[in-house]
């Protein structure tokens, strides 16, 4: 099934990730969202746990293991094109997860990864339902 113009929603995974008082972001190397920071993630594969999608997804965009947490939240990407079609359709589970190590290694999806403080986050212009969930993931962290 194509992504774009799906004939069903399509899982995907989003980390928000910690190292520190520092939370992950990545430039989206492809649509939707394409340039924009956000969550590491991507699509849930055939036959994987939305849990090894997120340790997978944030494996091949930034090169990271992690001690993943929770699912933090759940939110529906709809995007339309000008008819009004949908063009993307994504339910997205969202985990908390902390970072040991903080050497980030780009990969193909991500055009590039960097750790921002909250303040950062807040000032970046992100989409709100990006920001609404690294806020709840900043209050149930396991670890601080």
């Amino acid at each position: 099934m194509d992504r774009a113009y799906p004939t069903r929603p399509i899982v995907g995974v989003g980390v928000v990730v910690w190292h520190g008082d520092q939370v992950l972001l990545v430039r989206r190397g492809k649509a939707p969202r394409w340039g924009q920071w956000s969550l590491p993630g991507g699509a849930q594969h055939l036959g994987e746990t939305v849990a090894e999608a997120a340790c997978r997804e944030v494996r091949e965009e930034v090169g990271l293991d992690l001690a993943l947490g929770d699912i933090i939240a759940t939110v529906d990407l709809i995007e339309r094109d000008p008819e009004q079609r949908v063009r993307y359709h994504y339910t997205l589970v969202d985990f908390v997860a902390e970072a040991p190590d903080a050497t980030l290694q780009p990969g193909s999806d991500a055009a590039d990864a960097r750790w921002f403080s909250i303040a950062e986050v807040e000032a970046l212009g992100l989409w709100s339902e990006t920001v609404r969930v690294i806020k709840l993931a900043r209050e149930r962290r396991p670890c601080r």
